[in-house]
């Protein structure tokens, strides 16, 4: 890279810098009570501090020679500095308590932002994110981030009042001594502020790696059966491997860089200190200063030196904490799901019917590849309509627009005849359950899952849908019920078992539409039979959706889309489109063993199940 490309890189990095402390100074400032208490604590801290010197340097002078001491003095002086260190130790231990509660408060408000964010966010902001990064994140990195504040915010008031307080006695003291001390802080000030600007591309670096192995393990840990089954053991430890050892490798880089910012900076101040005495002694020599002004000197050019090398001690963790704020704004940051109905005047609702419409809708998650388009279509209050097709057909995508998880490119979707951009998002998606082909169990117990929705479901009216649900069936047999703890990530129950209790979520929440996207994929014919006969006394009355590839489940809807290319290239019942021969016929007969029309085996087979 050249020098020009070199010196912007380094630009744009200390203007990403400038930035990220911009932000945090905006946490921070929410806790401006205790950061003025703190800052009062570490003045008298530090103003204790430096009257110490002050202290002793009266007492040495008081040691006039042998036999020439002045006890009343070098007394008066012990007390002194006794007094003032205690005050010191108090004030010190006081403001550290309250720059943790700074530092930790202001991370806790981040971590609460990311996560907000995070659950307001589109699904299309969240589709193409790894979850092991994000709970990196919002876990991890707001962790690294408290730290470094803790440590940054202390250093930063006792370390300014420290340097102007040690400067403005030194000044009282002696002139000349005071303009060499600053004359050589530039020197130190230049080289901790090079070596920051390394060490925090490096940590950045190094939280991105930390990201994607959080990745890793959490992908490796869902997905155990799949690794177990492909025998991926040994060629994910691989990948794991590799990605630690680069880990390790930037984290041995960020800490050796950072790491010389303490020997450099004590470097420059050792200097400071040897010009100080060396200035001093000749001063002394001369009779221009004494030797208690000359121990008063030598104190305060180590006490100015002491916040140089303390803050560069903490520039490890200062950076990090720099570098995990940087990835906690970019989830702070992500676009929120817009509603454009919450800033929009519209008239109370009246109470909805269902009846649901697509007007010339046009969809596509990338410009470049085309999905759905005018696709028009109309299901009455009341209606169970099937969706069927291919894998890849749009079927998902549909459920995905009627739930506005992604809004249309062109076109309408109209609820009652009303357009679904005047509904808020809550109300609009207080109208619907779903029921989806991937269960999902919060962390509780199976109770607590089912009333997710609706808490305030009666007893009676819970033990009804538990059992129309087939619930009751396998609750019965747990050790504590319905009250059994149950977890997404959990062995708990089989994944049927976890469908039904889904299942029974949505019907407790008694929605005005129903839609069902593959619900019944992961239980067996028998129980698939008896559910179902739940979902239809549940649809009574109700607008209802169905994603089934199994074409047995849906011979009864009252009309059938069969979907290609995103488009709807038939609609019917279920005997009108195996009379017409086209692409639901063959679509049909494709799920039978012959890849044909079915044999008499076949459908007496088929009829016995229904039977059943």
């Amino acid at each position: 890279m050249t020098k020009q490309g070199n010196a912007f890189v380094a630009s744009e990095r200390r203007g990403d810098q400038r930035a990220l402390l911009r932000r945090l100074g905006g946490y921070l400032s929410e806790s401006k009570a205790l950061i003025a208490s703190s800052f009062a604590l570490a003045t008298l801290a530090t103003l204790a501090t430096l009257y110490i010197p002050r202290a002793l340097g009266r007492g040495v002078d008081a040691l006039v020679g042998p036999g020439q001491v002045d006890f009343g003095s070098v007394k008066w002086c012990a007390l002194r500095i006794l007094a003032s260190g205690l005050v010191a130790a108090i004030s010190s231990f006081c403001a550290t308590l309250l720059n943790a509660r700074i530092a930790y408060g202001a991370s806790r408000r981040i971590r609460e932002d990311a996560f907000s964010s995070l659950t307001d966010a589109p699904l299309r902001e969240l589709d193409g994110r790894s979850r092991g990064a994000v709970a990196s994140a919002i876990v991890s990195d707001a962790d690294q981030l408290a730290d470094g504040l803790a440590l940054g915010v202390a250093q930063f008031f006792t370390g300014i009042i420290s340097i102007v307080g040690v400067l403005a006695f030194m000044l009282a003291t002696d002139v000349r001594i005071a303009l060499v001390v600053i004359a050589l802080t530039p020197a130190s000030l230049l080289v901790a502020r090079v070596i920051a600007s390394r060490s925090f591309s490096l940590f950045n670096r190094r939280s991105e790696l930390r990201a994607q192995e959080t990745g890793l393990v959490s992908e490796t840990i869902e997905g155990r059966r799949s690794v177990k089954s492909f025998c991926l053991e040994e060629r994910l430890s691989d990948s794991f491997e590799r990605l630690d050892a680069e880990l390790a490798d930037a984290t041995l880089k960020a800490t050796f860089v950072s790491s010389l910012s303490n020997p450099a900076t004590r470097f420059v101040n050792g200097v400071v200190y040897a010009a100080v005495g060396l200035v001093g002694a000749l001063a002394t020599i001369s009779g221009l200063m004494t030797v208690g002004s000359l121990v008063v000197f030598l104190s305060y050019a180590e006490q100015y030196a002491k916040p140089f090398n303390e803050i560069s001690s903490v520039a490890t963790e200062f950076q990090n904490a720099l570098a995990s704020a940087g990835r906690l704004f970019k989830l702070i940051d992500l676009e929120p799901e817009r509603d454009v109905a919450k800033t929009a005047s519209s008239e109370v609702a009246a109470p909805i019917l269902g009846r649901l419409e697509f007007e010339s809708a046009t969809f596509s998650y990338r410009p470049d590849q085309r999905l759905i388009e005018n696709l028009n279509f109309t299901a009455t209050p009341g209606m169970n309509v099937a969706i069927v097709g291919p894998t890849g057909c749009g079927k998902t995508t549909l459920v995905n627009l009627i739930m506005r998880f992604y809004e249309l490119n062109s076109g309408r979707i109209l609820l009652d005849g009303r357009d679904s951009r005047e509904y808020p998002l809550d109300e609009w998606r207080a109208f619907f359950g779903m029921v989806l082909q991937e269960s999902w169990l919060k962390r509780g117990t199976i109770r607590e899952n089912i009333l997710m929705g609706a808490p305030e479901t009666s007893e009676e009216e819970f033990e009804r849908i538990a059992r129309a649900c087939r619930v009751e069936a396998f609750a019965r047999l747990l050790p504590k019920g319905y009250d059994t703890p149950v977890s997404d990530d959990g062995d708990e129950l089989s994944q049927g078992q976890r469908q039904l209790i889904c299942a029974a979520r949505v019907m407790a929440r008694k929605p005005r539409i129903l839609i069902l996207d593959e619900a019944t994929s992961s239980i067996d014919t028998r129980a698939e039979m008896k559910i179902q006969e739940a979902f239809n006394e549940l649809m009574i009355g109700r607008t209802s959706f169905v994603v089934a590839h199994r074409l047995s489940t849906i011979r009864n809807a009252d009309v059938i889309l069969a979907m290609k290319d995103g488009r709807i290239v038939e609609s019917g019942s279920h005997e009108e489109l195996l009379a017409r021969g086209g692409f639901y016929r063959r679509l049909y007969y494709s799920q039978f063993a012959n890849g044909g029309e079915p044999d008499e085996e076949d459908e007496e087979s088929d009829a016995s199940t229904e039977e059943s």
